[in-house]
Order: structure tokens, then C-alpha cells, then sequence
């Protein structure tokens, strides 16, 4: 069994509960459970009730303990509908996702998420999926690689970062987080090495994740999912996740542009509770400092 504190610890954990506005004999979900925390925190104050949890990654499953009100599904948080449907559920009481990488997918090398180890270029959140990070940077084009860094990662010299891709693939095949950072050095701030390389491997991994569309697909899922009256809860790391995260919730689309009926009423699934992003205070960030980019949003269903 892997000790729940030591895969993930959970970020805003107290706000996020919280936000979920748990009502007794609801049901629930936890769409990303990781290490468990975050559930743990709903059954912790769900009396009665049932907790709907997912995870695409298996290594998640050591960590689901026995509480009976608890199910864990294999599978990716875009099919929540679906996979609620085939449970008997069409609508639930509030729904949690915490979007960030967990420590423990960070922590293991052969996983290939950090740049601080040598390892295959895989990134997959899903291991039994069959692409992998190194098959994008040794086949996308030139102009999709430069696409990918500058939108995902906010890479500025994205169109010389993915020329230098192309020059050493077509001398040696990239397979390792070696051979990529090798393979880019020339393109890598001294000073900044680090906030860089790590911009890199997020455009690598959102993109190989899918990550943009399965949010997407999750608040989509969201409008139908949740009852009138009922929470979402979402954290998010990156800006491009929460703006999307805020403008769906704010107007009920992607784009964030408000859309009224023939009265002038605003034509919006949820009703935003925290007008800004609730972030953690200092003392969580120095106790856990991969909270520090942590931005939580909560909505309700109107």
C-alpha cells in the first residue's frame, strides 16, 4: 500500500472542501483521486451518501482504502457522464478536480515527467496508452512543434526551440529527458535553465495528455452532471486552464463572452462563488511547494 501523504498531497485542500458545500446523503465526485486526500476530506464529512472517484492512472488505486460510500473508477474524468450513466447516476451533488500532476507521477523517474532525472521521454498519464512524449517531439512538423510550446508552454523562442528539435532528431532519435534537454541546450537560458526546461516538458505533457480538451470535455459534462444548487470545484496550475476554468463558469462557454435570451437575461449554466481564484497561503506553500501556482475556482449550478 502506498501511504496516501507521500504519492500527493493534497493543495487547498480546506477551501476546496468547503467550496463543495457537501450536503448529508449526497452524492458525489472526486474526478481526479490521486493520492486520495481530497476524497478522504469528502467522506470525512459526507454522512451517508456516495463519493464517484477517478483516476486514469492505475498506481492511483493503492491508495483506495475501504470505505464502503467510496467508488473508483479506471478512467479518464472526460467520460464522467458516461461512466456516471452506466453506475445509474445522471446527476450528482458537486464535483471536485484537481488538474495538477501528482507528486508522485513527478517523483517517479521511469514516468518521465521532471527534468531532474534520466529517463524515457514517456509523460503519459495513462500508462497503457501507447503514445509517448518522445514520439511527439520525433515526429510532429516544425510549425506544430513551435505551435504546441508557444501556446502551451508560453515559450517565447518557441520556433528556434523547435528547430533545434528538428536538427537533433534528424542526427540521433530523442528517446531519453536526456537527449531532449541535450537536444535543446542551445536554446536554454542559463539563468532561467530550470523555469524553461520545466515550460518545455509542460507544453510536452499537456499536449500528449490532451489535457486542454479533456478540461474542456469535464466542464461540458459539468452542466449536466451537476444538479441545480449543486458545486464545481476546480484547481488549476497554468493560466491557460483557468481562464477557461473562469470563463466557463462565468459565461458558459470557452471564449468568456456573455450570451443573453430575447430579456436580457444572462444565459449561463453556474453562478461563480469566488468572483477571483482562491490561492494558498503562505504556510501551505512552504510546506508544499508545488502548491505555489495553485488557483482554486468554485461555481454553482443555477
Amino acid at each position: 500500500m502506498i501511504i496516501t501523504g507521500m504519492y500527493h498531497r493534497a493543495v487547498l485542500l480546506n477551501e476546496s472542501i468547503e467550496g463543495l458545500n457537501i450536503i448529508d446523503g449526497g452524492t458525489y465526485v472526486d474526478a481526479t483521486y490521486g493520492g486520495g486526500g481530497h476524497s478522504n476530506a469528502i467522506l470525512e464529512k459526507l454522512k451517508g451518501g456516495r463519493l464517484i472517484a477517478f483516476d486514469q492512472d492505475k498506481d492511483a488505486f493503492e491508495n483506495m482504502g475501504s470505505d464502503s460510500r467510496l467508488e473508483l473508477i479506471h478512467s479518464n474524468f472526460r467520460f464522467i457522464q458516461e461512466q456516471l450513466a452506466e453506475k445509474g447516476i445522471t446527476q450528482v451533488d458537486g464535483v471536485l478536480a484537481d488538474l495538477g500532476i501528482s507528486s508522485h507521477q513527478i517523483d517517479t523517474p521511469e514516468r518521465g515527467f521532471a527534468t531532474r532525472f534520466d529517463a524515457p521521454l514517456d509523460m503519459r498519464m495513462d500508462n497503457e496508452t501507447i503514445r509517448t512524449a518522445a514520439d511527439i517531439v520525433n515526429t510532429y512538423s516544425v510549425a506544430k512543434l513551435q505551435s504546441m510550446f508557444s501556446v502551451y508552454g508560453e515559450i517565447t523562442n518557441a520556433a528556434n526551440l523547435a528547430r533545434q528539435i528538428e536538427k537533433a532528431r534528424t542526427a540521433k532519435h530523442i528517446r531519453t529527458t536526456a537527449d531532449l534537454i541535450e537536444a535543446i541546450k542551445g536554446c536554454t537560458p542559463p539563468q532561467t535553465a530550470h523555469k524553461y526546461l520545466a515550460q518545455v516538458f509542460q507544453s510536452l505533457r499537456i499536449e500528449l495528455n490532451e489535457e486542454v480538451e479533456v478540461l474542456k470535455d469535464l466542464l461540458r459534462h459539468s452542466e449536466t452532471v451537476i444538479k441545480k444548487g449543486g458545486r464545481l470545484v476546480i484547481i488549476s496550475y497554468h493560466s491557460l486552464e483557468d481562464r477557461l476554468v473562469k470563463n466557463y463558469m462565468r459565461s458558459g462557454n470557452f471564449e468568456g463572452i456573455p450570451q443573453k435570451n430575447m430579456y436580457g437575461h444572462d444565459l449561463r449554466p453556474f453562478e461563480p462563488v469566488t468572483k477571483k481564484p482562491l490561492a494558498p497561503n503562505e504556510e501551505e506553500i512552504a510546506s508544499n511547494s508545488r502548491a505555489r501556482s495553485a488557483k482554486l475556482r468554485i461555481a454553482e449550478r443555477i
